[in-house]
């Protein structure tokens, strides 16, 4: 019976281990990504090509099926919110949370999973089958900083990415709310301004920005991070990007739950 609880401990105890270490790794990575990112000696001819590169498979090249998709989406919101409004006799309300709800919160939300799907899950698997294969290992023995010309541009990438298509999803739902309320009548567009700049306040529009970053770092960051993590064993590699998506999918929550508390509690 002992052994039995000893055994069991044994293991609960090496879990909890590997998943603080987990995270430990994730953060130091953050850290020296950040640090990277803002020192000006990265960034040469060969990194911003890189980066151009990663803006264009993760941005540019979704950009038409990506706005569409969030034209219809936003649509349906914006008439389901606006319908609701007047139903209940709120219609002086139905502008302003269409804005607070749509374009704050779920938009940002939906554009980082949305990348994290077609992205994410990619590179996780690109850097784990490096480092399966040592070619991570090769780079640094030739003198190439791996940190440098290889992570830290998907990580700038990937960041413009996000901070790029949410702009682009937001301008997209605002037009449509403006369209929606008020039609096809631009002389409402004093009223529409005024309620845009109520919610758009300067702590309100900081805040969007540092979560739509953070939404941006953690959807390359946490993939770069478990790839390197991954054991050198072939069979890993899937694993590696399970896990890799779960802790993503869990900060990506976490990101927008703390937005949601600091804004309403």
């Amino acid at each position: 019976m002992l052994e039995a609880i000893n055994g069991y401990l044994t293991r609960r105890g090496a879990t909890t281990l590997a998943w603080l270490g987990g995270w430990a790794s994730l953060i130091g990575f953050a850290a020296s990504a950040l640090i990277h990112a803002v020192t000006p000696s990265t960034y040469n001819s060969a990194t911003r090509s890189v980066v151009a590169k990663q803006i264009y498979f993760t941005a540019w090249q979704i950009l038409p099926g990506f706005s569409l998709f969030a034209t219809l989406l936003s649509f349906v919101i914006i008439r389901i919110v606006v319908s609701t409004a007047r139903d209940f006799g709120l219609s002086d309300y139905a502008l302003e949370t269409v804005i607070r709800v749509l374009v704050l919160e779920l938009l940002p939300l939906i554009t980082a999973l949305f990348i994290a799907l077609r992205s994410s899950a990619a590179i996780n698997t690109e850097v784990a089958l490096m480092n399966v294969h040592n070619e991570i290992k090769a780079l640094e023995d030739v003198g190439v900083d791996s940190m440098r010309f290889e992570f830290i541009p998907r990580v700038i990438g990937g960041t413009i990415s996000v901070l790029a298509l949410s702009a682009v999803r937001g301008v997209i739902a605002l037009a449509l709310a403006y369209l929606v309320v008020y039609g096809a009548q631009f002389w409402n567009f004093a009223a529409f301004s005024l309620v845009v700049s109520k919610v758009f306040s300067l702590p309100i529009l900081l805040g969007l920005s540092l979560k739509v970053f953070m939404f941006g770092l953690a959807v390359t960051v946490i993939p770069i991070s478990e790839g390197l993590r991954a054991p050198q064993k072939l069979f890993f590699v899937p694993i590696a990007v399970l896990r890799g998506m779960v802790r993503l999918f869990f900060v990506l929550m976490l990101i927008e739950v703390a937005s949601l508390a600091i804004k309403y509690i």
